[in-house]
């Protein structure tokens, strides 16, 4: 029996992906800010793959655990498309992060929605965790007025997650230019992405330190190392200002 190997075209896209992504790291390396979006990006993820060493027996922490290493996977993956050509497929595994960070967040003020959240069967049970409840939810918490997390989830729909005109502004490596297919790479769309991510990666990372028993030795390097990045991400474009 004859072995089939890749299409050649599928090859040759492969090529083309890993040449794109030499171009994206010589961006990145000649530009401190986009190196610490992945630097605190790589930090939260970090996180993630320590909290999951953590061993117990407690089925609702088995929940964050699980929900940690997606928030692993999802970065992951959107590393690879962003830094390969693929900013808007980039973007659109970014806006899966960004569910589950709000899901975590209203885990972290209710510990008993863990549970409910686990066990939920029916419709009206799974429906307090759609989406827009949990946004609506954390806001009436928080006591935020305005809808930013809404208008975030919004923006990340927009531009990757549903098919409209306003998407096809990330396919084109020109503000006025054409729409191109296959990957490429531009400085303002990869800064755009990358600053997204970096944002994103802050809030995960905080999210998921919140978890993380506080008498387990193990994971205090992998949190100093976080919140070390974090400092700096946060004193680079969040000075704070002097009077």
């Amino acid at each position: 029996m004859v072995k089939q190997s890749i299409p050649a075209n599928l090859f040759s896209l492969h090529v083309q992906e890993e040449e794109l992504r030499k171009k994206a790291e010589a961006v990145v390396e000649n530009d401190i800010r986009l190196a610490l979006h992945l630097s605190v990006t790589e930090r939260a993820m970090n996180l993630s793959d320590t909290l999951r060493q953590f061993e117990t027996d407690d089925e609702d922490l088995k929940v964050i655990q699980i929900l940690s290493m997606r928030i692993f996977n999802a970065f992951g993956a959107s590393v690879k498309l962003v830094l390969s050509g693929y900013v808007q497929n980039g973007a659109l595994v970014m806006r899966d992060i960004l569910e589950t960070v709000f899901l975590l967040n209203l885990f972290k003020g209710d510990l008993a929605a863990i549970k409910r959240w686990r066990l939920a069967n029916t419709r009206k049970e799974k429906d307090e965790f759609r989406p827009v409840k949990v946004r609506d939810a954390l806001d009436e918490r928080d006591g935020f007025e305005g809808k930013k997390r809404a208008a975030l989830y919004k923006l990340f729909s927009e531009l990757a997650g549903h098919p409209n005109m306003k998407s096809v502004h990330m396919m084109r490596p020109q503000k006025d230019g054409d729409a191109v297919i296959g990957p490429f790479v531009e400085g303002t769309s990869l800064e755009a992405v990358l600053s997204e991510m970096g944002r994103l990666a802050v809030q995960a990372g905080e999210i998921q330190d919140a978890f993380f028993p506080d008498t387990w030795k193990d994971g205090i390097e992998a949190r100093t190392t976080f919140a070390q990045a974090k400092q700096q991400w946060l004193n680079t474009f969040y000075p704070q200002t002097k009077t």
